[in-house]
């Protein structure tokens, strides 16, 4: 479900939410795990659907798009040195801070259900979002990244 390919960790050159999404699609799209058109979906998506999500002490975003656009299932993963705003769930202008991305490309809409609600174990985790914003992209902190997820039945 992971591959070590499309986990970019402290990403700091990408000034936006639109440039952090078709960045990672474009990584999905690259390991031929999506369509082309998986990229236009997951950006309209995300003006229809925000995908911003505010914990305690962190944002995340969790975007994501129909399985007609997934060859492969796959959730690929970008943290960012400086967040970047995106517009929170169930709303349409409130803006919160992101500095981790999880992008799921589900093929199966069956596993979608189970797989979200191991993100969302994940995400509610405060110990591990604070260890996953920690990674720098070192080999080291990859397999710390790759054993963190296994734990959550994320691999």
């Amino acid at each position: 479900m992971i591959e070590n390919k499309i986990i970019k960790l402290k990403e700091g050159n990408l000034k936006n939410s639109k440039e952090v999404l078709s960045n990672l699609a474009d990584c999905l799209i690259e390991e031929k795990m999506v369509k082309k058109s998986f990229k236009e979906a997951i950006l309209q998506r995300e003006k229809s659907y925000p995908t911003g999500l505010q914990f305690d002490g962190y944002g995340i975003a969790l975007p994501h798009t129909d399985s007609e656009y997934v060859i492969k299932s796959q959730i690929a993963i970008m943290t960012l040195e400086k967040p970047v705003k995106f517009i929170e769930m169930a709303s349409t202008d409130k803006e919160i801070d992101v500095k981790t991305i999880f992008m799921l490309a589900l093929k199966d809409s069956n596993q979608h259900i189970k797989i979200l609600q191991k993100v969302m174990e994940l995400l509610q985790d405060k110990e591990a979002m604070s260890m996953i914003e920690s990674f720098d992209d070192s080999k080291e902190s990859l397999d710390k990244l790759i054993k963190l997820l296994e734990k959550y039945e994320l691999n």
